[in-house]
């Protein structure tokens, strides 16, 4: 065992070998290295998958021992100073280094299609090594130092990614904006790091635990210190996390290719916070004021996410928004002290959110079919509909994804929120209900995304396809063209004339107006109609896995530990220092069966409560008159007679401003700093140098005027001195007369 041990700081290191190459392929061989480029895609998949194994080989020793080995090296030694760089393995290490490697190996395998006519393919691939190999040196890290070098990393890999396509001002902007929102968090995170040194006089996490805790229950430092140095760690989190108020980075983050945003949502950028709290659990414990700070912060972050996601046209961002939402159910677990619950959830909601966003870059890629590469068009639910027929893969896949994520069982999120949703009871009522309304609001989104893109109220893009499997298509997109078929004869068309007007009939005019998004002119002059297409096969066998993952992996946390037996995997690999749930209430160590059916009947019920008013809401109704639809309840249209009309137009401006945080920051922070940078740049200007640049001006101009007094004339000189002279003399003299009757 300690064998296996001794050689695992080699596992940051090794999906670092793929960037270097390719580096050093480029500056050597440029030509060779651009036309082999496809080949790259295979090193990186072999690579991480050998950090893969070396991964679970660590998790099956965890299971069995649940030891923690540690290994530092001396860097710098100066008096007493002293910095050590090294590796930790301990169950958190194990769990989270094994979820990087499955969900980066899948998002690998399918980046290779999705990306395949990029032009940036290699360097899509070397940013998405590198941004394994900062995250697995991040979970690795034995001491604050080496993880604020890999949380830095981890930004630096994201804001590459995010603006891979860095020719859009919009993915530009986006990646500027998540930099600049994490540099808020991260330094505080900075800050709380020398605070904490200031105060224990150790980077290394046993000797800080050790010496912060005994020097809190001694009163051997200022609490208010301690507390805010904790404070400021928690802040680098928040950002890294998405955790209001810092969350506005996320949705905007959405302009990178599909397969970073999985990576993002799943394993990587936003796991980083949830990590980082968890790593430094032993130490926010002491200062029961900072957890309840984290479960306040994760309670609103649940709300504001739901929130915010009702009335998305954008099919990522939705996700985004969700992502948010289940981030601030894992921050409200660690808050209330619920350790397990919180890491649990993250386990499950990794895999079924990477499911849900490479199901999302499926669908993308079969509307690139009709719209072409347009990110407005192609990622707008309002464009979809009807997709099911077409790509049944892919619909089944983002099914059980959103079944998941609405906590139906017996799929994975279902045990993990539900164990949240329970402990929040235990903890506070007033949280409790906000987080079980919560899970019904995202029942209700979730399928909300679902009805609009595989079902769809509208289905205006489809009306003109027969929808039979015979049919075939023409297919152009940024992926290709695999798939290639002229159009099918009997396949029927409405051509769209110009001066052709418009119907009475509105149901008629929605199909006109969408006639231009489902024709393209091919080389011969003639239109030809297409619909979406099921994805390749390498980009749907991640799909398939995901939903392996999806069904069962949230059985290894069913708590099978009655009558001797104990196979509770999870509890054994995620076993916290201090639960402050089970150290609160200790008839909650027992697990009672009868308790878990009656609590989860109630979340179950409110999930589907949310299902079937999404349903009622989006689900076509057919009937005799075959134009009416349930329109879009949360859009912004004209008044329709309906009784909610106030209700939808406030949650679609909620949603659509994206809850006025942004405007705020925008009014209220970004205006006064630029005011304040311009004050700032005018002082700099006509003070700063604009003293010196005057002193010298005056000089020269009094230079110029005093050289018209000289003539030349030695007798004026002398007239000049005797007589500046004298009034210095006078001015002596009546100075001191003055002062010397005053002191008499």
């Amino acid at each position: 065992m300690e064998h296996i041990y001794q050689y695992a700081w080699i596992i940051p290191f090794i999906p670092l070998t793929v960037p270097l190459l390719i580096g050093a392929g480029l500056l050597v061989f440029p030509k060779t290295t651009k036309n082999l480029r496809r080949m790259w895609a295979f090193p990186s998949i072999l690579l991480l998958s050998i950090v893969m194994l070396f991964s679970m080989k660590l998790s099956i020793q965890q299971i069995n021992s649940s030891s923690i080995y540690q290994s530092v090296w001396s860097w710098i030694i100066n008096n007493d100073f002293s910095l050590e760089f090294g590796y930790l393995v301990d169950p958190l290490t194990s769990i989270m280094s094994l979820l990087i490697t499955t969900v980066g190996i899948l998002v690998l395998i399918y980046s290779d299609n999705y990306m395949s006519h990029d032009q940036g393919y290699l360097r899509f691939f070397a940013y998405l090594s590198f941004f394994n190999t900062s995250m697995l040196g991040l979970v690795t890290s034995s001491n604050l130092i080496q993880i604020y070098f890999f949380w830095e990393l981890v930004g630096m890999c994201s804001y590459l990614l995010i603006g891979f396509w860095f020719t859009r001002p919009v993915a530009a902007n986006a990646c500027q904006k998540a930099f600049v929102t994490n540099r808020v968090g991260d330094f505080g995170l900075l800050l709380g790091i020398l605070g904490l040194y200031w105060l224990t006089g150790s980077f290394e996490f046993r000797d800080l635990f050790e010496i912060f805790n005994i020097s809190i229950y001694n009163n051997e430092v200022n609490f208010l210190v301690g507390t805010v140095c904790t404070f400021l760690l928690f802040a680098g989190a928040v950002a890294k996390s998405a955790q209001f108020p810092l969350h506005v980075w996320l949705p905007d983050a959405m302009e990178g290719p599909t397969p970073i945003s999985a990576l993002i949502h799943a394993a990587t950028m936003v796991a980083a916070g949830i990590f980082l709290v968890a790593r430094l659990f032993p130490l926010l414990i002491v200062i029961p004021s900072i957890l309840h700070l984290i479960a306040f912060i994760g309670i609103i972050t649940v709300i504001l996410g739901a929130t915010l996601a009702l009335a998305q046209k954008d099919i990522k961002r939705s996700l985004a928004y969700s992502t948010m939402s289940q981030l601030g159910y894992m921050m409200l677990a660690l808050g209330m002290g619920s350790y397990r619950a919180a890491l649990f959830h993250l386990i499950t909601h990794a895999y079924s959110k990477a499911l849900l966003f490479l199901g999302s870059g499926s669908i993308i890629h079969s509307m690139e079919a009709i719209v072409g590469y347009s990110p407005d068009k192609s990622q707008n639910m309002v464009f979809m509909g009807g997709l099911k027929k077409h790509v049944p893969i892919t619909k089944t896949a983002f099914l059980l994804g959103t079944l998941s994520l609405s906590g139906i069982p017996p799929l994975a999120c279902f045990w993990s929120k539900d164990e949240i949703l329970n402990d929040t009871w235990l903890y506070s009522p007033t949280f409790a209900i906000i987080a079980w309304a919560t899970a019904g609001l995202t029942a209700f989104y979730m399928f909300r995304i679902y009805l609009l893109t595989f079902e769809g109220h509208l289905n205006v893009n489809f009306q003109n396809y027969n929808g039979k499997k015979s049919s075939s298509f023409y297919s152009i997109s940024l992926w290709g063209q695999d798939g290639m078929k002229p159009i099918n004869k009997n396949f029927p068309l409405l051509p769209i004339k110009n001066n052709e007007s418009f119907s009475k009939n509105p149901h008629e005019n929605r199909k006109k107006t969408m006639q231009s998004f489902l024709i393209i002119n091919n080389w011969d002059n003639k239109k030809i109609a297409l619909y979406p297409h099921e994805s390749g096969n390498t980009m749907l066998f991640p799909l398939l896995v995901l939903i392996l993952f999806t069904l069962f992996i949230g059985f290894l946390g069913i708590p099978f530990n009655q009558e001797g037996i104990d196979l509770d995997i999870v509890s054994k690999w995620l076993t916290p220092p201090v639960n402050l749930l089970q150290q609160k209430f200790n008839n909650k160590k027992i697990f009672d069966w009868s308790e878990f059916v009656i609590n989860a009947t109630l979340s179950v019920s409110i999930a589907y409560s949310g299902i079937v008013i999404a349903s009622f809401l989006y689900k076509p109704i057919y009937s005799s008159l075959q134009n009416f639809f349930v329109i879009n309840f949360f859009a912004k249209r004209h008044p329709n007679g309906f009784f909610f009309d106030k209700i939808q137009n406030v949650i679609y401006d909620w949603a659509h401003h994206r809850g006025y945080i942004d405007a705020f920051y925008t009014v209220y922070i970004i205006r006064s700093v630029r005011g304040l940078s311009e004050l700032v740049n005018f002082f700099d200007r006509r003070v700063i140098d604009g003293t010196p640049n005057g002193l010298g001006v005056a000089s020269f101009f009094l230079g110029e005027g005093l050289k018209y007094v000289g003539g030349g004339r030695i007798s004026s000189y002398l007239f000049l001195y005797l007589f500046y002279a004298l009034i210095f003399l006078l001015i002596y003299y009546f100075y001191f007369t003055n002062m010397n009757f005053t002191d008499q």
